[in-house]
């Protein structure tokens, strides 16, 4: 057996896990329960995944971190931009 599918099927449903985030925040232009600073944690430690998977070539770790990455940058930016363009000027 190829010990790679878990790492795979581990990829497929954590970075899975923040699609339903992503979509609530872009539904409802709003993302005030989302904590900006665990979001930014997160991210750092998504980071340094990305550098661990490259630097033992690791593809599932590798690809798994780049999406959720991507997802996660998506859903600080939304929280940032929401809450400019609908706060009270």
């Amino acid at each position: 057996m190829n010990i790679d599918i878990f790492g795979y099927i581990a990829a497929i449903l954590t970075t899975a896990a923040f699609l339903p985030q992503l979509i609530k925040t872009l539904k409802t232009k709003k993302a005030d329960d989302v904590s900006s600073t665990t979001l930014i944690m997160f991210i750092i430690g998504v980071l340094s995944w990305i550098i661990y998977g490259y630097e033992i070539s690791s593809r599932p770790i590798l690809i798994a971190n780049l999406i959720t990455l991507i997802l996660n940058l998506l859903i600080l930016v939304s929280k940032i931009y929401f809450s400019k363009t609908l706060s009270p000027q």
